[in-house]
């Protein structure tokens, strides 16, 4: 009996400290979440501008004067720009985005598929699954800066001029709010609709098309226009999703440390509940084993 008390004190008290790590655990994701979501809501309105605008210009001009418009055709290499996150302890955040994945190799072949992994996970997820490995961003994801994404752009842009892919595909999770997180697969290039983009969305407001026909006069002449803007737009999208994935990973890692917590607290209960049965029954044997012997003795 005395056995069997002392191991319950010690899980107690195990499960007290555990449940001390995870409440500052969700405490810090608290706090880095709502930076990460001020950005990502900072950054939306501008994203989806340059999306629009882009929509729109290639829905008026000849698509073959950019290379970065042509005309979609049947993919034979794609390029997947994966975003996950360096640790674990998220939630189901890598696992929602590595469905999609899965999803992506059974259309397409792993051997037609090339890999940029942004995060630790998702280079795991691309490893486990056989695909090329061609790049992979670590350290990126905890409070993500423009510049740190400006080579996964580049990288895309310029491989995909070359004809080396015929599509080049984002996938991410998209910050809904801090309850509701929603894996996307993004077509990044060839240059999608902005339908594509806007189904992504939430927020109606920022997706109001009135269905005027819009004209633009390009200076000095469209295909200088479009060598500016198109690459920036896709450096754009790209760290909008990491802006996205970073908002929806410490969001996701912030409800699972509180649940954690909750369920040590519950554990803690159980276990305080069993060590008072255990100890109110030893005191009721040491009162009748006394008054055995005094009876024994009279």
């Amino acid at each position: 009996m005395a056995l069997s008390t002392r191991a319950i004190r010690r899980r107690i008290k195990s499960v007290k400290n555990t449940s001390k790590i995870t409440k500052a655990m969700e405490l810090v994701s608290a706090s880095k979440m709502r930076k990460a979501v001020s950005s990502v809501l900072m950054s939306r309105p501008f994203a989806r501008l340059a999306w629009e605008t882009v929509a729109s210009i290639g829905a008026v001009i000849d698509v073959s004067l950019h290379p970065l418009l042509r005309k979609e055709k049947k993919s034979q290499r794609v390029l997947l720009i994966l975003l996950t996150s360096d640790r674990g302890l998220a939630g189901g955040f890598n696992a929602n985005i590595n469905k999609k994945v899965v999803q992506i190799v059974k259309d397409n072949g792993s051997e037609n598929i090339d890999v940029i992994a942004v995060g630790r996970k998702g280079a795991d997820t691309a490893r486990r699954l056989k695909l090329n490995l061609i790049a992979s961003f670590t350290g990126i994801t905890n409070n993500p800066k423009f510049e740190e994404t400006l080579p996964i752009g580049k990288m895309a842009v310029e491989d995909f001029i070359k004809e080396k892919y015929d599509q080049v595909i984002l996938a991410y999770t998209d910050f809904i709010s801090a309850v509701n997180q929603q894996p996307v697969v993004l077509e990044l290039l060839p240059l999608g609709s902005v339908n594509e983009f806007n189904d992504t969305r939430r927020d109606s407001s920022l997706a109001r098309n009135d269905g005027r026909a819009r004209e633009y006069k390009f200076e000095p002449n469209p295909e200088a226009v479009l060598n500016r803007l198109l690459p920036r737009l896709v450096e754009t999208m790209v760290y909008q999703a990491v802006l996205e994935s970073a908002a929806s990973e410490h969001s996701s890692r912030m409800l699972a440390m509180r649940n954690a917590s909750d369920a040590a607290g519950d554990m803690i209960d159980s276990l305080t509940f069993t060590y008072n049965q255990f100890r109110q029954a030893a005191i009721t044997r040491e009162i009748a084993e006394i008054s055995g012997g005094k009876a024994a003795l009279e």
